[in-house]
């Protein structure tokens, strides 16, 4: 969308979030600016600047342009755009750096070549006599110097132009930055060695000294630092980019009567696309023939293929590994499940943990704060230090404006979440919202929805119980044919174990139906009659007492099946556990939780199914409506988290700390959760927890890393050491070490890309 088009078109409150990609943010400092000037905009209600994504999501309270938006970020200094949708093939030219690597790279090469010749001529006199007695006698000291000024004014006016092309205007607007502080330490110990070049007589003697090679080595190693940096933070965004590109180019479709091969952006909802072997799949829909195996490792993280028939789904970006078949399109565009998980993904990305409200309040004042302690070093130096006292309040106070690294302290969070958040994704897990990285650490209760979260959520046929007279095949054909003509779901589930058998049905007549009780029927002349025990009391059940007994205390209910008045067989049909949930809630236990089941099942099966599961506590007969007060009650033992996949859990995964939604569930579950797991494997719970627990932890690592940094070494640049010790630290080294550490900050973020998903 231009400029210039007003984002909302009518007078309603505009609730969906914009989205400004923000040029030239450097450092902590720039992110708080930015939102602070985004927030002075009418009818903005809230502002959240991610430093590492360089991005703005921006909430309006009511219809507005995006102008204002864009003039706000322009007046604080720096340059927006409306970020492109996610959804198109091209995004995988994804950037979460502020300047090209390639550009870096180039500028980086252009001040190596003029620093390192100035640093090897100047510190190789200090270092070896020799050395500076043969440098005497081929060039005198006034010529050596203004080749110094010549080298160091291209290193700083050509490469490192960019620190004090945005460092000095900000200085002036009264809101420095980082690079304000490159600009100030570099531009300070320039200026001061040109005037002892060009206008000696100015300075005090014995303080006649230049630091062309301090100045010409701090930009060098910061654009070193930049560009190792940028270089990882490519790598840091690489999950959506690896997500962007399992989109395909182009799909084969029918049209006409014939197969074109068009774009997959002019696929449209109803056409039907041939799909062959080794090909990606271009849209989400449904197969209509033919059949295959397809790797969905994309969305789930099993590596496994899937079986595929005709009306089974597919996703688009998964691929067809062996047989061909035709599929309808439902979903293109941005609609598609994978446009929706690059969706999501990048807005978890952009998102900010509570916790970074807090350092961004920090780092709001740090710059200026350190330029004030710089102007303190020198005017205590100047007035206490030793001779040449202007010499070394001018170092150190280099030294200090150098140290200072405001950049680590303002990715050490969201270079964090956006590793972590890509890493998720690839084991199937997608956080909605940043937040849920925090929370979910914080959890100390699991509850789940029974029913098609710990369940497979459709009734299968568990137990056939036979009388010695009978033979399984035999009685099962039967029933299956009487229930053949039912549409109770209990039928369902006997008609399909027969098919998977391969049975053959007899044919039935005089079928018969008592609601509530069971059914009757002839199959092939045979009569065959199933029902509950009272509906079947005339019969003897003497020899499935013990069965009924046993089959109670599983909280199973059985009904039965008599063929010629004789009692056949008592049949179970039952919602199965899914495979993975034992392993799961043993896991939960291993990580210290508590686990609680709520149902809408009667306290004896619920219990009965915990029992199986080795579930902590069961919450039995609660009403879809009464799963947000049981959750409440839960919260007395901690921090909750609720793992449901129904459209009558959404309630309680908006109630819960952290809701749960097992992708294969409904929409309206999945939109009100704020973890999706992928697939619907509850394995996927323990990976969220896991990455939760790493992304915390390195996001600590990062922060102690980078204040710590600070604290320790911002005093030791002032001198702090040299009157005890006699160490100074050099503006040279103060440079390598403030881009090392937004080095640092980042690589250590790279970490996460290596956490491993469960295994049970």
């Amino acid at each position: 969308m231009m400029s210039d088009e007003v984002i909302a078109m009518n007078e309603h409150v505009h609730t969906k979030p914009i989205s400004i990609d923000i040029e030239g943010m450097t450092c902590a400092s720039c992110v708080a600016r930015v939102e602070k000037s985004l927030m002075k905009v009418p009818s903005v209600t809230s502002a959240s600047v991610n430093l590492a994504t360089q991005r703005a999501t921006v909430q309006l309270g009511e219809a507005y342009d995006l102008d204002p938006l864009l003039e706000a970020i322009e007046k604080a200094g720096y340059k927006g755009s409306k970020t492109p949708g996610a959804h198109h093939h091209d995004h995988g030219s994804h950037q979460h750096h502020d300047e090209d690597a390639a550009v870096l790279r180039r500028d980086v090469l252009i001040a190596a070549a003029f620093t390192l010749p100035l640093f090897v001529l100047e510190m190789g006199g200090h270092l070896y006599m020799p050395f500076h007695m043969w440098q005497m006698s081929v060039i005198s000291m006034d010529v050596l110097w203004t080749l110094y000024f010549i080298a160091t004014s291209i290193v700083l006016f050509v490469p490192g132009w960019r620190f004090f092309k945005i460092g000095i205007p900000a200085l002036l607007r009264g809101a420095p930055e980082m690079n304000s502080l490159v600009a100030l330490g570099s531009g300070a110990a320039y200026l001061y060695s040109a005037v002892a070049t060009f206008a000696p007589q100015v300075l005090p003697q014995g303080t006649r000294y230049v630091y062309y090679e301090a100045a010409a080595v701090i930009v060098t190693l910061i654009l070193v630092g930049r560009l190792l940096e940028a270089m990882a933070k490519g790598r840091t965004g690489e999950a959506i980019q690896r997500l962007v590109r399992e989109q395909a180019k182009t799909a084969r479709v029918q049209r006409d009567g014939q197969t074109v091969e068009l774009p997959v952006e002019q696929v449209v909802a109803g056409d039907v696309i041939i799909v062959r072997p080794g090909e990606k799949i271009a849209v989400d829909g449904e197969i209509i023939e033919g059949a295959s195996h397809i790797d969905e490792s994309m969305i789930s993280g099993e590596p496994l293929p899937v079986s595929k028939t005709v009306g089974a789904a597919v996703v688009g970006g998964t691929i067809n590994t062996s047989g061909s078949f035709s599929f309808r399109a439902t979903k293109v565009g941005g609609d598609t499940m994978l446009a929706q998980i690059i969706r999501m993904v990048e807005e978890a990305q952009g998102g900010k943990l509570p916790i970074q409200g807090v350092v961004d309040r920090i780092t709001l004042w740090f710059v200026p704060a350190v330029i004030a302690l710089a102007i303190l070093t020198f005017a205590v130096w100047t007035i206490w230090g030793a001779e040449p006292a202007y010499i070394f309040g001018l170092v150190n106070a280099v030294a200090v404006l150098i140290i200072a690294c405001p950049c680590a302290m303002g990715l050490a969070t969201p270079t964090s979440i956006m590793v972590g958040t890509g890493r998720a994704a690839e084991l199937g897990v997608l956080f909605r919202k940043s937040e849920a990285l925090q929370q979910l650490r914080d959890v100390r209760v699991v509850a789940f929805d029974k029913t098609g979260t710990l369940t497979q959520g459709k009734p299968v046929l568990t137990d056939l119980i036979l009388d010695d007279d009978f033979e399984h095949d035999e009685v099962l054909a039967l029933i299956a044919a009487v229930e053949a003509k039912s549409e109770h779901p209990i039928a369902a589930a006997i008609v399909a174990a027969a098919k998977k058998s391969a049975l053959v049905l007899g044919t039935v007549t005089d079928f018969n139906s008592h609601a509530g009780n069971g059914v009757m029927a002839r199959v092939d002349g045979r009569l065959v009659s199933i029902g509950s025990q009272r509906h079947l009391q005339h019969l003897d059940f003497c020899d499935f007492t013990q069965t009924i007994e046993r089959l109670a205390d599983e909280g199973k209910t059985p009904v039965f099946a008599a063929i010629e008045d004789k009692l056949a067989a008592a049949i179970v049909v039952a919602d199965t556990i899914k495979p993975s949930s034992k392993a799961v809630i043993a896991a939960l236990h291993g990580m210290g939780l508590r686990t609680v089941m709520i149902s809408g099942d009667n306290q004896r099966t619920a219990e009965a199914i915990a029992r199986q599961l080795g579930i902590d506590e069961v919450r039995a007969e609660v009403l879809p409506a009464d799963k947000v007060a049981t959750l409440k009650g839960l919260r007395s033992s901690g921090s909750v988290a609720f793992v449901g996949d129904g459209i009558n859990d959404a309630p309680a995964l908006a109630e819960a700390d952290v809701g749960i939604a097992v992708g294969t569930g409904t929409d309206a579950a999945i939109e009100s959760a704020d973890v999706v797991l992928l697939g619907g494997d509850l394995k996927g719970v323990l990976d969220a927890l896991t990455i939760s627990r790493a992304t915390m932890k390195n996001i600590w690592e990062n922060l102690f890393w980078a204040f710590g940094y600070n604290v320790l070494l911002i005093p030791v640049a002032a001198g702090a050491l040299f009157p005890a010790f006699g160490i100074l630290l050099n503006p040279m080294i103060s440079a390598g070490a403030m881009a090392l550490s937004s080095v640092f900050v980042v690589g250590n973020a790279q970490r996460l890309r290596t956490v491993k998903g469960v295994r049970l």
